[in-house]
């Protein structure tokens, strides 16, 4: 029903009363996408498949049990946290550019520097729960440069297909044989 399978199934199985729990040492292979037009069009597809996982489920707001749980807290975090939030960040990067030409740039750039030190302590403490390695972590300061500004875009453009009525297809990932090289795979 949705583009989001995975996070539909996941708000149905917790509407239906069951527990969706965090597996540490589950794995999992996937190709990810090698160009930015893939890049754009799988992240698009997540959005917009989201937002239809998200108003397929509106109900589970008033319902009572399990679902209403969920609905008043998933429903309203996923909202949130993936649409209204993102939504308003270009604001930082216009604060950004209007601190620095309008007001104290030393003040403006503190104030972005302490977010983007709040980022990356996030992130850094993210991959400590994960035991994962610390060294990709330098690449946070630089994602803030084009990472962001299409993920701004894409769900935009995600928000305006959907609040236009428009239909988006799986748009499927052309793969590159880079799992299949992994797993020994021909």
């Amino acid at each position: 029903d949705t583009l989001a399978e995975d996070t539909d199934l996941t708000i149905a199985i917790i509407r239906a009363g069951w527990r969706v729990v965090y597996e540490e040492h589950a794995r999992a292979w996937t190709e990810a996408p090698t160009t930015m037009q893939q890049l754009w069009k799988q992240r698009y597809r997540w959005s917009y498949g989201t937002m239809q996982a998200m108003w397929k489920h509106r109900h589970a707001l008033v319902e009572r049990g399990p679902g209403g749980k969920f609905g008043r807290r998933g429903l309203l975090n996923l909202a949130m946290f993936q649409t209204l939030m993102p939504l308003l960040s270009p604001l930082i990067d216009v604060f950004l550019i209007y601190g620095l030409f309008f007001l104290d740039p030393a003040e403006t750039l503190i104030a972005w520097g302490t977010m983007l030190a709040l980022q990356v302590c996030s992130t850094m403490y993210a991959f400590h729960l994960d035991k994962e390695s610390m060294k990709p972590i330098w690449l946070v300061p630089l994602q803030q440069f084009v990472y962001r500004q299409v993920m701004y875009l894409v769900l935009i453009q995600s928000v305006l297909a959907a609040l236009g009525g428009i239909r988006l297809g799986w748009q499927k990932l052309q793969r590159a044989g880079g799992l299949s090289a992994l797993l020994g795979v021909k």
